[in-house]
């Protein structure tokens, strides 16, 4: 590079940036609306905002980590206790949907170990096929033939059936 440089051809930027003057005494009607908006409508709402998420901060809640506690079964509400038996019936119904869910995860067990092993997926696999089979049929055993309209309370009747059978099963085999 030459030691003399020609400034002209290569110009240096403005080392401040040049301000705007006005050519008018009136003031930006924009700028005035937005400082409006900002103490009227921006501050206050904020204001709250921070509020409540302050207020939330204390009092954290997971939703999704809710724990119901456990209620009585329906055999043991007592007669004309309709809060105990809407209770119980609420209580079936999240167990049948866990238990949904733990037939549907096994399930899903075994088909990721069938897409795995491939070929091999008989023998590697037998223990998630026996898993599902058992969750399968302790799931049919409990709420299967009920249908879509099925409560706490026929599923109560379909166990009490089962479980007489199974005595008159037992009574007829020591016989």
């Amino acid at each position: 590079m030459p030691e003399d440089s020609d400034w002209e051809a290569y110009k240096v930027p403005p080392t401040r940036t040049p301000v705007s003057e006005r050519t008018t005494s009136v003031p930006n009607p924009v700028a005035f609306f937005q400082t409006v908006f900002n103490y009227v409508i921006d501050a206050p709402v904020t204001f709250v905002r921070e509020w409540i998420e302050r207020q939330q901060a204390k009092n954290k809640y997971y939703y999704y980590h809710q724990k119901f506690r456990r209620v009585p079964d329906l055999s043991e509400c007592l007669e004309g206790d309709y809060l105990c038996f809407f209770e119980a019936e609420a209580q079936w119904r999240r167990d049948r949907m866990v238990d949904q869910e733990i037939v549907e995860i096994v399930r899903e067990r075994l088909g990721a170990c069938k897409q795995r092993e491939g070929p091999n997926q008989f023998q590697n696999c037998a223990k998630e096929a026996e898993l599902l089979a058992q969750v399968t049929k302790a799931y049919q055993d409990r709420y299967g033939d009920l249908g879509v309209h099925g409560n706490a309370r026929t599923c109560l009747m379909k166990q009490k059936h089962r479980m007489m059978e199974e005595r008159k099963a037992q009574a007829n085999a020591s016989q």
